[in-house]
C-alpha cells in the first residue's frame, strides 16, 4: 500500500490573535512541548504504514517556514513535496491539485490521509487504527471521513449523523440545544475534517460533482512551475490560472454530495484548538484553576489562562481571564468570549494595521528580522541569517543602512566591491547601491541594521536578483 498524508497548511487562526498572525498561522503555534502543531501533524503522519512522502499544500509565503518546521524533526529524512498556492481558495482546490500530483506521481490506487495542519491528536495508536479502518474503506471506492464521538454539546464543529460507517448526512454546526440533542442519541459525531480516499477515487467524484474545479485546478496545474531533487518536490501555482478555480470547500463539493462516503466513528484525542480556551486545556491547573505559560505573579486570582514568552505579567484580583503576551499586542478577553477574538483580528485587518500579519519578528526564506526601535527617520533591526543563506541583491532610494556584526561573519556585496565583516565589525551601505548580505559560515549571522532616511517602508526595496525566486516583480514590498 502507498499512503501519502497530504497536510493542508492554510488559514489565519483569527481565534488565536495575537500569537497567530497571516504570516505566522495557527499551524505555527509551539506548544510547551516545542512542537508546533505542524511538526505534530508530520509526526503523526510519518510513523504510518506504507508512508512514501509528506505532501503538504500551503501558501508560497509560507513555504520557507514549512520547510524549517519539517526540517527540525524529519530525522528519517522521509521525502516531502509541495503545492505552493498564491492564494487561499479552499479546500476544494487544494484537494484537486494534491490528488493530480499523487495520481501522477504513484498512480490512481495511491491512498490519500487529507490532514489540516493546526489539529492536536493525542493517542497515536487509536489514530493509526483509525486510519487502518479508513484504508480499507478508501480501497472499496469509499470517499471516508473521520467522526470523532463527542464529549460535550459543542456548537463549533459540523455534526456526521451515522449509523456504525454509514453516513446518514452531514449537519451544519447546531445551535445549543440542537447538540445537546445530538449529544443524547448516540448517532452523531463531529466532522473532524480529515479525509482517506484513493487518488483516483476522489478525481472521479470530483469530475462528477465539481467538474470545474477540477478542470480549473489541471488546467492551472499544467500551467505552473515545478521543481525536483532528491526526496524533494515543489509545485508553484500559477497566480492567474489559479485565480479561475472556484472557491468552495471539499466538503460542500463533494462529501456532502456524493453517493460512496463512508465515516470511520473513532476517539483519537482529537481537537482543533479552535480557541485559547482550548489552548489553555492543555497546560497544567493550579490549585486556583489558573493555567500560565511564562512567568507570572498572580495574587487572587482564579481561572485565567496566561501566556507571556517574554516578559512576567502580574495579575491581580483577575476572574475567568484570557491574558495573551507578545512583544507588539497584549490581548485581555473574558474566557466565555474566546470565540470572539477573531472579531479583533478583522478590525486589525481592515484598519490595515500590520498586528493582524506580522509580528515584531518576521520569517524570511534566509532567517529573521526583528524591529527593535523606530522613528520618525530611523529604523533599528536585529537580522539573523541562517548558514549559507543569501538576501537579495537589493537596493534602496530613501534609506541608507549601517550594519554592525554581532556574532559570526558576513559576506557584503555593496556596489561593485566585496568584504567580509567579522564580529565587532561594521559597513555602510548608503542610499542607492546594490547590496547583499550573504552568510558564508557554518552558525548563524547576528547582526544589528540601523537604518536612516526619509522614508523607511518596507515598500522601498528594488530587488535585482534572489536566489529564493522572488525576483517576479522589480518593486516588492517584504524584505
Amino acid at each position: 500500500m502507498v499512503l501519502i498524508p497530504t497536510i493542508l497548511c492554510g488559514g489565519a487562526g483569527s481565534r488565536l490573535w495575537p500569537v497567530s498572525r497571516e504570516l505566522h498561522p495557527k499551524p505555527f503555534i509551539r506548544l510547551a512541548d516545542g512542537q508546533s502543531l505542524l511538526q505534530k501533524a508530520f509526526l503523526r503522519s510519518a510513523v504510518l504504514p506504507g508512508v512514501k512522502e509528506i505532501l503538504t499544500v500551503t501558501n508560497r509565503e509560507l513555504f520557507f517556514k514549512t520547510e524549517d518546521e519539517f526540517h527540525e524533526v524529519n530525522q528519517d529524512k522521509l521525502a516531502t513535496s509541495f503545492i505552493l498556492e498564491p492564494f487561499g481558495r479552499n479546500t476544494a482546490a487544494a484537494v484537486a491539485a494534491a490528488a493530480l500530483q499523487v495520481a501522477d506521481s504513484y498512480g490512481e490506487d495511491a491512498f490519500m490521509l487529507i490532514l489540516a495542519a493546526d489539529h492536536l491528536i493525542a493517542d497515536q495508536p487509536a489514530f493509526a487504527n483509525a486510519v487502518a479502518q479508513a484504508a480499507e474503506l478508501a480501497q472499496q471506492g469509499k470517499l471516508v471521513t473521520f467522526g470523532i464521538r463527542p464529549n460535550s454539546p459543542e456548537t463549533g464543529y459540523g455534526y456526521i449523523e451515522a449509523d456504525g460507517n454509514t453516513v446518514q448526512r452531514f449537519v451544519e454546526k447546531p445551535s445549543l440545544e440542537e447538540a445537546k440533542g445530538y449529544l443524547q442519541t448516540g448517532r452523531f459525531l463531529w466532522n473532524s475534517g480529515m479525509f482517506c480516499f484513493t487518488a483516483g477515487t476522489i478525481l472521479r467524484e470530483m469530475a462528477e460533482h465539481c467538474p470545474a474545479v477540477l478542470a480549473a485546478t489541471r488546467k492551472c496545474s499544467e500551467q505552473s512551475r515545478s521543481a525536483a531533487g532528491k526526496d524533494f518536490r515543489q509545485l508553484e501555482l500559477n497566480p492567474e490560472y489559479f485565480q479561475e478555480v472556484p472557491s468552495i470547500s471539499i466538503d460542500y463539493a463533494v462529501m456532502e454530495k456524493s453517493r460512496h462516503v463512508s465515516v470511520v466513528p473513532c476517539e483519537i484525542g482529537w481537537s482543533d484548538i479552535g480557541s485559547w480556551s482550548a489552548l489553555g486545556d492543555l497546560v497544567p491547573t493550579d490549585a486556583a484553576g489558573n493555567q500560565v505559560e511564562g512567568e507570572a505573579l498572580l495574587y487572587n486570582t482564579a481561572n485565567c489562562y496566561i501566556r507571556s514568552d517574554e516578559r512576567l505579567v502580574a495579575a491581580v484580583g483577575a476572574q475567568n481571564l484570557i491574558i495573551v503576551d507578545t512583544p507588539d499586542a497584549l490581548l485581555v478577553a473574558e474566557r466565555s468570549c474566546a470565540q470572539d477574538v477573531k472579531h479583533i483580528f478583522a478590525e486589525l485587518k481592515v484598519k490595515g494595521h500590520q498586528a493582524h500579519r506580522l509580528h515584531r519578528t518576521v520569517y524570511r526564506p534566509w532567517g529573521t528580522y526583528t524591529v527593535l526601535e523606530e522613528g520618525s527617520r530611523f529604523k533599528i533591526k536585529r537580522i539573523v541569517v541562517k548558514p549559507g543563506a543569501s538576501l537579495s541583491l537589493q537596493l534602496h532610494h530613501h534609506r541608507s543602512e549601517h550594519w554592525i556584526v554581532v556574532s559570526g561573519m558576513a559576506k557584503v556585496v555593496n556596489n561593485n566591491s566585496e568584504q567580509y565583516v567579522n564580529t565587532n565589525e561594521s559597513t555602510y551601505i548608503p542610499a542607492g547601491h546594490e547590496h547583499r548580505l550573504l552568510n558564508p559560515g557554518l552558525i548563524d549571522l547576528v547582526m544589528i541594521e540601523v537604518q536612516s532616511g526619509d522614508y523607511l517602508g518596507e515598500d522601498d526595496i528594488v530587488r535585482i536578483n534572489d536566489i529564493y525566486g522572488r525576483c517576479e516583480k522589480e518593486e516588492i514590498k517584504e524584505v
